[in-house]
């Protein structure tokens, strides 16, 4: 369980966790913006003009996507499992994944992971997760729900002080902007002089 979670900790400082589950994709959330540099999780502001590309297990997106403004993906994660190679598929296919993110301008990713050794074995850890940054505006937002390690729903409390090691300043946004028993999420606003990102209209 202690390497389950330093793994899990490491996953979530990495990643910045998140989401919603695959039945009910995020909608547009019309309270306004965080003020501040540190919010709780809302929808992006680009919301509305989402249309979700979606991928499944080990699916590469084709790096032409990436010219989308915004660039909306939902991708399944849930057969990251070694017996019958769906870790390896995950692993090649997230480099070209990262490409197009760092590519976009303004970019909402949600997932749903599942990490196992064997199909027949409960899983390591589930969690979904919804992922967005607006380098026009120098917004960006991290959302994590349903996690679960070992088949046993987490507090975002025990999440939390999983990541603490790695990292403090984390895991005490986590436990301040907690969504639930299962969830949590934030919104960061970095300083304007981070923003240099023009938007082309598409």
């Amino acid at each position: 369980m202690r390497r389950t979670l330093l793994l899990l900790s490491l996953t979530l400082s990495a990643l910045g966790c998140a989401t919603a589950p695959a039945s009910a994709l995020p909608s547009p959330d019309p309270t306004p913006a965080p003020v501040g540099l540190v919010g709780p999780y809302a929808a992006p502001p680009f919301a509305s003009q989402c249309r979700f590309l979606r991928y499944g297990e080990g699916e590469q997106p084709p790096l032409g996507v990436a010219g989308r403004d915004p660039l909306c993906v939902e991708y399944a994660k849930r057969d990251i499992t070694v017996d019958n190679g769906g870790a390896a598929r995950f692993l090649l296919a997230e480099p070209s994944r990262f490409a197009v993110a760092g590519q976009a301008c303004r970019y909402w990713q949600v997932d749903h992971w599942s990490v196992q050794v064997d199909r027949a074995d409960t899983a390591v850890v589930t969690w979904d997760g919804s992922y967005w940054f607006d380098r026009t505006q120098g917004t960006a937002g991290a959302r994590l729900r349903n996690l679960a390690v070992d088949g046993q729903p987490v507090g975002i409390a025990t999440a939390a002080e999983a990541v603490r090691p790695v990292s403090a300043a984390l895991a005490d946004q986590l436990l301040r902007y907690a969504g639930g028993p299962s969830g949590g999420g934030l919104a960061l606003t970095p300083p304007p002089a981070t923003l240099a990102y023009p938007r082309v209209a598409s």
